[in-house]
């Protein structure tokens, strides 16, 4: 069959059931000799992820070069050749990234077109059975094909799908079924990171002809507002026979200890190939609440009995608990008013990829909940169901959005080509799929759709909120939109859309919009869906005493700062948002525009090897930033101080370090070297409606839409939510020490470190003991002998394991990296790096290693487990080497893309480098475009080289000047030592020669530093 999709095929069969007690075996690809068959599997669903083959037919488009796999759905085809690999899989994070052919929004990976197939047999118990085949999710555009048949496809990435294989299996025990199934990502297809492959779970389910329904169960506890115990299930049966029978639907509930607390029963006659709905009420007696202190979940049986007989047995976890979102006074769960302090996530794990593992998933919440989350925005798809599981079980409220556009497109790939098709039954497949969980609090239709404001869009919205209301009546419909920075205009496309809306999630707008969107619209609610967008680099600060600053454009240390001082022109400081949200009662809460760091989307900058964005409050390797601590700071309770910048190491003596300190305690003193360095304290503050805050009373000039120029809360305060010491830099310790009440009760310690001396193993567990599991989060710390982090770059760190387990990626947290996640080694970063160490089953400890030239290795030992895989994450890893960058021009600072040192070597004199940069306006702060107070420009050889002068052509006009002071340096054994003898005769005109001769040195790098009073450009930089 040729690879081009069938002219007019674009369709699914979606089963209306999932199976009964299911015994499966597993056997090799037909083309090969069958290996020894796996035990039977008990229960309906069948796990269906080991042992799968696969093949990248074409990393670089979506067709078949000659046409090698044309038949490869046929059972005959040989794929002894190809990969084993166990599901979920992503085959883009496999591959080494490249500027070419890609793009800074896929994170420079690859796509194109794969190939999977799996062979198993069936015994002859299954004759007669109903069998189905499940996918949570394949990006994508997945057609699946039995035995040769194609069965049909699923376009969106996001959604699960089905497939009846009922009547076209071989089920005598011996002939092997081939289930074939070919993916595509074609570039550009998504904003940011997507995958690509069967990313997510697959289960072979069996049935008997009468069950119950595919997502057949919808349980809601209607009067528990009331304080009524009321259990609603509604339970869809499927009866696939031609005869008509009477089924008996059987509901027990049980409660958090596994006790029965409640069981109904519903008769209901099932005509022959029909569906009948069965409506169970039940009755709870003093239930206990599921709530984000007590995420407290119950469980409902449901058994499908006819002629005595049990024919079908199904599950689904609930909870009892009721919300608000109130147009004034905000959110509440279980009548308890409470801010969102949410988050934003794509569906990336770092050096995982796109794969869907539970354990990294819970890793990952349990960070967001150690800064003080409770919301989750599943941005901008529908999750994974292991997610929803997992929020539901850490009492993580969510909110669940489908599409990031919809008909009009924002990619040439992305999925406004299947939306007019398939939206209203992917928003169906999504709600069908969350609807139980009492952690889903919001349906999403949407996030910045262009459409919103084009004249279709209200028909859309109509459309798609209709599909989920005909579900689900219980959670209000909200989407995500850059469209209402202002009021609408009546009768507009944004305005007629939100009169559909119960509420709307904002991004990125200024105090002054939002006000105005609830005074136009007061029945409406309204919450920050994006907030903040402040980026950074965890460990690089830059300019503290400047609300938005520049971004060094210097190959190998593109990064942004942590002073909170980092914008684009629609972002706003962590700061501002905090205190726009928590001054509104009317505001629900903000989700903060990111969690963490993901793949893709390297906003500033856009040039290879960028691979990461910087919005993350930890990094993609799961490290806090300073950006973690703030929000702690707002979102927590207990005793917490920290200290900015996280480095007491990388200064010169004597150097002005600004020191902010975050703290959820209003009193704190700074000490250096035992040397008190004076108290500061927060001013307690109440809003409007009584809630009490922590905050300076300084003017924060943060808006220049106020007269002041600073945001003003509404009861007329201002201020930071920081404290702030300039310290001259000296080596030892710096100590925060937070007190309440004249007692110490929270502490913070910086340390200078030394050389480096060994590695330093640990597991971040977040606060909770470490649990067995198939993923394991290892933490590799470059420290001193005294045990301190040394805050340097380097070196490259080597992992090993031994026992059952092996390493599955790994990951730095550095935006600007080159080389393959899916290797055992990598440099550290700040200090640090992590391996995440993935469980291969089996028995004994596995052995974490981590080891690097001239440091004493670190060890760690893991318990074994039996989950893991052996085929899964890292198992096909091909190690690169880690080739550092090797520059003839480098600079301390470059500030534009246009302006880097190596345009001093290319013998143009109209290109240069130059610091000078301009920092657009944002929403609330005007441009920026200061003069660095001093940089240096260098250059070097592979071998060492006799030099005894250095030439620059600097350029002076207007805004450049030429340096006041100028030293230079040659690197040394011991560093880089100042030349002697230093010589400088000026150019006496814009662009002309000026030298710095001196004592001739033998070195491999020569650095002229430069102290200016403007900015500087050099066209070219010569040394003889």
């Amino acid at each position: 069959m040729p690879e081009e999709e069938p002219s007019g095929l674009r369709r699914r069969v979606v089963l209306g059931g999932v199976g009964a007690a299911v015994a499966v075996t597993a056997v090799t690809p037909v083309a090969r000799a069958a290996d020894a068959l796996t035990q039977p599997v008990r229960g309906r669903e069948s796990d269906f992820t080991d042992g799968w083959r696969f093949a990248l037919a074409n990393p670089d488009g979506v067709t078949d070069p000659g046409g090698r796999f044309a038949d490869a759905p046929k059972p005959g085809f040989d794929d002894s050749k190809w990969q084993v690999v166990d599901l979920p899989h992503d085959w883009s994070i496999e591959l080494p990234p490249t500027g070419k052919g890609t793009s800074s929004g896929s994170g420079f990976f690859r796509g194109g077109l794969g190939w999977y197939r799996k062979s198993f047999t069936l015994p002859p118990s299954l004759g007669g059975k109903r069998v189905s085949v499940e996918f949570d999710g394949v990006y994508s555009d997945a057609h699946v094909y039995l035995n040769g048949e194609l069965l049909g496809n699923h376009p969106y990435a996001y959604t699960g799908f089905a497939f009846d294989l009922t009547g076209r299996l071989h089920t005598d025990g011996r002939t092997p079924n081939v289930l074939a199934v070919r993916a595509v990502n074609p570039l550009p297809s998504s904003r940011w990171y997507s995958g690509s492959g069967i990313y997510r779970r697959v289960r072979l389910v069996v049935t008997e002809p009468v069950h119950v329904a595919r997502h057949g169960t919808f349980v809601t506890t209607p009067d528990i507002a009331a304080g009524r115990g009321t259990v609603r299930v509604t339970t869809d049966v499927v009866n696939d026979a031609k005869t008509p029978v009477t089924a008996e639907v059987r509901t027990t509930v049980f409660d958090p200890a596994g006790r029965v607390v409640a069981n109904g029963s519903t008769s209901l006659h099932l005509p022959g190939e029909r569906t009948a709905t069965a409506v169970t009420g039940l009755r709870v007696d003093k239930p206990q609440l599921w709530s984000i202190g007590a995420p407290r979940l119950y469980r409902l049986r449901t058994d499908v009995v006819v002629a005595g007989r049990v024919l079908d047995t199904t599950t689904a976890d609930f909870g009892f608990r009721y919300t608000e979102f109130h147009p004034d006074n905000g959110f509440s769960l279980n009548g308890v008013p409470m801010k969102l302090r949410g988050v934003n996530l794509h569906s990336s794990q770092g050096a995982l990829g796109a794969v869907v593992d539970p354990a990294a998933l819970e890793h990952q919440m349990r960070l967001m909940l150690a800064m003080g989350v409770n919301a989750l925005r599943t941005a901008h798809n529908p999750p994974d169901p292991q997610l929803v599981t997992v929020c539901e079980r850490l009492g993580i409220v969510m909110m669940v959005e489908a599409f990031d556009c919809w008909r009009t497109g924002k990619l040439e790939y992305d999925y406004h080509r299947d939306f007019d098709e398939w939206s209203r039954r992917d928003v169906a497949e999504m709600v069908h799929a969350a609807k139980n969980s009492p952690a889903v609090v919001l349906w999403s239709i949407g996030n910045e759709v262009p459409d919103a404001s084009m004249a279709g869009g209200p028909e859309i919205a109509a459309g798609l909120i209709a599909a989920v209301r005909a579900i689900d009546s219980t959670r209000p419909i909200v989407m995500g939109s850059d469209r209402y920075r202002g009021v609408p205009a009546p009768g507009s496309p944004q305005d007629l859309i939100m009169k559909q809306l119960d509420g709307l999630g904002v991004n990125y707008n200024t105090a002054q919009s939002i006000d105005g969107l609830h005074k136009q619209y007061p029945d409406k609610f309204f919450f920050e869906s994006e907030s903040s967008s402040e980026t950074s680099t965890r460990g690089v600060y830059q300019d503290p005493d400047l609300l938005n600053t520049g971004e060094n454009h210097t190959p190998g240390k593109r990064a942004t700062s942590s002073y909170d001082n980092n914008l684009a022109s629609w972002t706003f400081s962590g700061e501002y948002s905090l205190k726009k949200d928590r001054d509104r009662k009317f505001c629900q809460g903000q989700f903060l525009w990111a969690g963490q760091d993901y793949l893709g989307e390297p906003t500033p900058y856009d040039v290879f090897p960028v691979k990461t964005s910087f919005f993350g409050a930890i990094d993609s390797a799961g490290l806090p930033k300073d950006a973690f601590h703030l929000f702690r700071s707002q979102w927590t309770t207990a005793p917490m101080v920290h200290l900015t910048p996280m480095d007491w190491t990388n200064h010169r003596p004597g150097e002005p370090v600004a020191v902010w300190v975050y703290s959820t305690v209003d009193t704190v003193e700074l000490v250096l070297n035992g040397k008190s360095l004076g108290t500061k304290r927060f001013d307690r503050k109440t809003t409007v409606d009584g809630r009490p805050y922590l905050e300076t009373s300084e003017p924060a000039g943060d808006d220049k839409n106020d007269p002041s120029g600073s945001y003003v809360s509404p009861n007329g305060g201002t201020g930071k939510l920081h404290l702030t010491w300039t310290v001259p830099f000296e080596p030892g310790t710096l100590t925060a020490i937070a007190r309440s009440g004249g007692r110490e009760v929270a502490r913070d310690e910086l340390v200078t470190a030394g050389p480096p001396r060994a590695i330093k193993l640990s597991v971040n567990t977040a606060g909770k003991p470490v649990v067995a599991g198939a993923m394991t989060f290892v933490t590799a710390s470059v420290v001193d002998a005294r045990g301190v982090v040394v805050p340097g770059d380097g070196p490259v760190l080597r992992f090993a394991v031994a026992g059952p387990g092996r390493v599955a990626g790994v990951d730095n947290g550095r935006q600007e990296l080159a080389q393959s996640y899916q290797q055992p080694t990598i440099p550290a970063f700040k200090g640090l790096a992590v391996a995440v160490v993935a469980a291969t089953g089996g028995r004994g400890p596995i052995t974490v290693t981590a080891s690097a030239p001239g440091l004493t290795p670190g060890k760690l030992t893991l318990p074994g487990t039996a989950l893991g895989q052996r085929n899964g994450p890292g198992a096909r890893a091909v190690e690169g080497p880690v080739i550092p960058a090797v520059s003839t021009a480098d600079a301390s600072y470059s500030g534009a893309p246009d302006t880097l040192p190596a345009a001093m070597l290319d013998g143009n004199p109209a290109t240069g480098w130059s610091n000078h940069y301009v920092k657009p306006a944002t929403a609330t702060l005007t441009a920026v475009s200061r003069p660095r107070a001093g940089d240096w420009v260098s250059l070097a050889w592979p071998s060492a080289q006799r030099i005894s002068a250095v030439t620059a052509n600097f350029v002076v006009d207007g805004t450049l000047t030429l340096p006041v002071a100028v030293e230079v340096a040659c690197r040394t054994a011991r560093g880089f030592e100042p030349v002697r003898n230093l010589r400088i005769t000026w150019g006496t005109g814009s662009n002309d020669p000026t030298s710095f001769a001196f004592d001739p040195v033998v070195t491999t790098e020569v650095r002229v530093t430069m102290t200016a009073k403007g900015f500087l450009r050099i066209n070219a930089l010569l040394a003889r």
